[in-house]
């Protein structure tokens, strides 16, 4: 034996540890624990703790409505602590989930409902659905701004929460805050339930995906929005339901192919598909009720244009568009043949260019820079522009591959709009806090999970259990007779990243099997590309 061929033979390889890639099925896991990193028993309890300190801070440095979520959720989540430490098993899990929803959201939700005044998110989004149902518009006219509590910022669609009060219905039926909460539960268990994998019963789906909604509207990000009424979570819901209908595509559709080496013989059916319209319908009914929800438009059209080429990005693009128009148009017809008002209330006054200014005015940066007078406030626009054109050069020339990286860049764009508006609050990092949260939950993207070895197609069932027998009986006559790891020839992976068999020493593929392990990489992954 060569000296070359002492450097290239591996150390044997047992059969049962010599995976080929794709054919090896996901391994078996607990009964109590979830296929999904994130949501075990110690770290829920870990996270609770950690809540109820940030609540226990907001019950002693805040004051009204954000004091007594404090209160109340600093107790909640101490007992879904002990109670997710002390009780063990899926019950203990989802006893602290239960106990951390009542008293981090019911419970708060419903003392503020029935015993505290509406905050101003709450009379905004009431007065504009009364103002709906009698004048078909959600807005009031320049000359009836005589307070800030006069405008409304919010796009018309946001005025559905508020129709049950305009309805009539009383207490906390009547309230917008029950009809957003719930909203966003039902958005966040469709979003988690599209991003499960498929290789998950349909029923275990379905349970996983309403704990992860439970325990996400239960976090401090959502769960003192919604108790005290402000209306970024459904907008985030929104987000996190697009992101979920993007997150397989052909790239994920052809990877079950090329890690298999047999051009698509391996049933396809238990990969999740992607579904940019079901995105574009989230997206344009978010953007028809923030405008905060806008930038997500172009990142997410960019990622589709990378990945699924441009004609599928200007399809999103402009279903997204015409969602949008549709929804605003539903939700407010006589606000179109008025401009000026639609201006006033929902871009004038967001960025501090009207009489009364926006009690928005936390101390981050472009509020700073605003309040040093005309100039500076110009100055603070002026950066935000500038900024934002930073940032789509950023995703034009590093392009989003796939929904996780369209996220990050969300986000990322979303804190430098925060950071950088006129009028701005320490509630707008919600928005990459929650998307953060959802790559968090979702965990890596899995879409090109093969299904296990029973649902397999032929050949695949063969080839799994013969190929430790293959590689040995392969092995180049002059070596150990071992094989290495599942490795292109002549190279340690391929252009896609998939592995395929090579025997160990880099020589060419020998016997009765050898042509067709030799061919079978190179032509799925071509009909990859194709």
């Amino acid at each position: 034996m060569s000296a070359q061929q002492d450097m290239d033979v591996a150390a044997p390889v047992p059969s049962v540890q010599a995976p080929v890639a794709g054919l090896n099925p996901p391994q078996a896991r607990g009964p109590g624990r979830d296929l999904v990193p994130g949501l075990d028993r110690r770290r829920i309890a870990a996270w609770y703790a950690a809540f109820a300190g940030y609540a226990a801070l907001v019950a002693v440095f805040s004051r009204h409505a954000d004091q007594s979520w404090g209160i109340w959720a600093a107790g909640g989540y101490v007992l879904a602590a002990v109670t997710a430490v002390s009780c063990r098993g899926s019950r203990g899990r989802d006893a602290a989930l239960l106990i951390a929803a009542a008293g981090a959201l019911a419970g708060p939700l419903t003392w503020l409902a029935l015993r505290a005044p509406a905050t101003a998110d709450v009379q905004v989004v009431a007065r504009a659905a009364t103002l709906l149902v009698r004048h078909g518009s959600p807005y009031l006219g320049p000359g009836q701004l005589s307070a800030w509590r006069s405008y409304d910022p919010y796009l018309p669609a946001m005025t559905v929460f508020g129709l049950f009060r305009a309805a009539g219905l009383p207490g906390v039926t009547g309230d917008p805050r029950l009809w957003i909460t719930l909203t966003c539960v039902a958005l966040l268990t469709v979003a988690f339930g599209l991003a499960a994998q498929h290789q998950v019963p349909r029923a275990g789906r379905r349970h996983q995906a309403l704990r992860r909604a439970v325990f996400a509207v239960t976090t401090p990000v959502l769960a003192l929005p919604l108790a005290v009424g402000i209306t970024d979570p459904p907008v985030l819901a929104l987000f996190c339901v697009a992101l979920a209908c993007l997150g397989a595509g052909p790239a994920a559709s052809g990877a079950a192919r090329r890690a298999a080496g047999f051009g698509g013989r391996v049933s396809p059916r238990r990969i999740r598909p992607s579904r940019p319209m079901g995105a574009a319908l989230a997206i344009g009914i978010a953007c028809a009720m923030k405008t905060t929800a806008w930038p997500a438009v172009p990142v997410i059209a960019v990622m589709i244009a990378a990945r699924d080429g441009r004609p599928a990005a200007w399809r999103f693009a402009a279903a997204s568009a015409l969602t949008a128009g549709t929804a605003i148009a539903a939700a407010a017809p006589a606000a179109l043949a008025r401009p000026s008002v639609f201006l006033h209330n929902t871009v004038l006054y967001p960025l501090g260019l009207t009489r009364h200014l926006t009690p928005a005015a936390s101390p981050l940066p472009g509020h700073l820079l605003a309040a040093t007078g005309a100039a500076g406030h110009w100055a603070a626009i002026t950066l935000l522009l500038a900024a934002g054109l930073a940032v789509a050069a950023w995703i034009l020339l590093r392009r989003p591959a796939d929904d996780r990286a369209a996220a990050w860049r969300l986000a990322a764009g979303l804190c430098v709009m925060v950071i950088l508006a006129p009028a701005t609050r320490w509630g707008y990092f919600a928005y990459p806090l929650g998307l953060l949260g959802w790559l968090g939950l979702t965990g890596r993207d899995r879409a090109a999970t093969l299904p296990a070895p029973a649902r397999l197609t032929e050949p695949a069932p063969a080839l799994a259990r013969l190929t430790s027998a293959i590689a040995a009986r392969l092995a180049s006559p002059g070596t150990n007779r071992t094989a290495t790891a599942p490795r292109a020839p002549g190279s340690d992976r391929d252009g896609r990243g998939d592995r395929a068999l090579r025997i160990a020493g880099g020589r060419r593929f020998t016997g009765r099997f050898g042509p067709m392990l030799a061919q079978a990489p190179r032509q799925a992954d071509q009909q990859g590309r194709s």
